[in-house]
């Protein structure tokens, strides 16, 4: 039985659906959210409702982590809290600072920690970077052509080099590393998402990368199993299949404008620094050359495919912006 669960980034949406479906669970002595804002739902905002989910106001930055865990005598830590792009009022400093130093600070916790018994981390297929001399599908063993060196991958990175750390330091905790594809569903806000729904969707001209999504439904089902039964390891998790962009800009019912690679970037660099649509480095990258993973591993350990394929997943995504899907009206 797991007694009481951790979850960070509770405030951000897939922390809080994981918090609230764990919450749910009468297997589940104590759900405790943490997070540096409050969640939606208990503003005014609105929100998922987080049910018996406890919210305690922690930077991961500083020592007070330690101090909730070994409070409330956790027993399984989900860490969500991992930033994909730099807020405009703190910066990209910041954003690793939260992401990586947030990282040390939670292991170093558990690492001391005589209750913690389970850690399961979030983390991206983007450490596989995006190269034209990738292979054709990454498997969890196989290490990336050229290594991410910029923004949320490169975090990533670092963050896994901590996870194994600490997975060798605490051989007696079980510990669960999750390299999720894009999230894609209704309620998923992402650089990729706020990309999608742009009027004009620019592309690097010659280059149709292969794309992979999980929905929003399967990835929080994914990170429940993880944080209520023991599957050591790291794991790829995406939607069955691939999209070609061309594919998606085409079921986006949006018009493609194929750029040269210079001038993509040079837009990219535009937008991102007035705000519109974050164009970050790595998300250029996979504009160009795209990635795909293998997930067999996690469908045996689970013994289960998720539910949504990746074309599924971004049909759902489109439907719920009253965007054209293949086959389908607008709404």
């Amino acid at each position: 039985m797991t007694h009481t669960v951790l979850v960070t980034g509770v405030s951000r949406h897939i922390g809080a659906r994981l918090a609230s479906v764990l919450a749910a669970d009468p297997e589940i002595g104590r759900v405790i959210g943490v997070d540096t804002v409050p969640p939606p739902s208990l503003t005014r905002d609105g929100g998922i409702p987080l049910g018996r989910t406890e919210f305690v106001r922690v930077d991961l930055r500083s020592p007070d982590i330690a101090q909730v865990i070994a409070a409330a005598d956790i027993d399984t830590v989900v860490h969500m809290s991992l930033v994909s792009a730099p807020s405009r009022s703190t910066g990209r400093a910041a954003m690793k600072e939260h992401n990586v130093i947030g990282t040390m600070q939670l292991l170093g916790a558990c690492q001391r920690s005589a209750t913690v018994r389970r850690v399961v981390v979030r983390s991206t297929t983007a450490v596989y970077g995006s190269s034209p001399y990738d292979p054709a599908v990454f498997t969890e063993d196989l290490e990336p052509h050229h290594s991410p060196d910029h923004g949320y991958a490169k975090d990533a990175v670092e963050v896994e080099g901590y996870v194994r750390g600490f997975a060798r330091r605490r051989p007696d905790v079980c510990v669960s590393l999750l390299r999720f594809a894009n999230f894609m569903g209704p309620g998923v806000d992402s650089p990729l998402t706020r990309y999608f729904t742009q009027p004009l969707l620019p592309t690097v001209l010659g280059f149709d990368p292969r794309l992979q999504f999980v929905h929003e439904d399967d990835a929080v089902e994914v990170l429940s199993r993880m944080a209520t039964e023991d599957h050591p390891g790291t794991f790829n998790v995406a939607g069955a299949g691939v999209l070609l962009l061309s594919q998606c800009v085409r079921r986006a019912g949006r018009p493609a404008l194929p750029l040269p690679s210079p001038a993509f970037r040079l837009l990219g660099n535009a937008v991102r620094g007035a705000g519109l649509v974050e164009y970050s480095p790595e998300q250029l990258r996979l504009m160009s050359h795209g990635r795909t993973v293998d997930t067999s591993a996690l469908e045996r350990e689970l013994g289960r495919r998720p539910k949504f394929t990746t074309a599924a997943a971004f049909d759902d995504f489109l439907r719920s912006r009253g965007l054209y899907a293949l086959g389908g009206a607008r709404r």
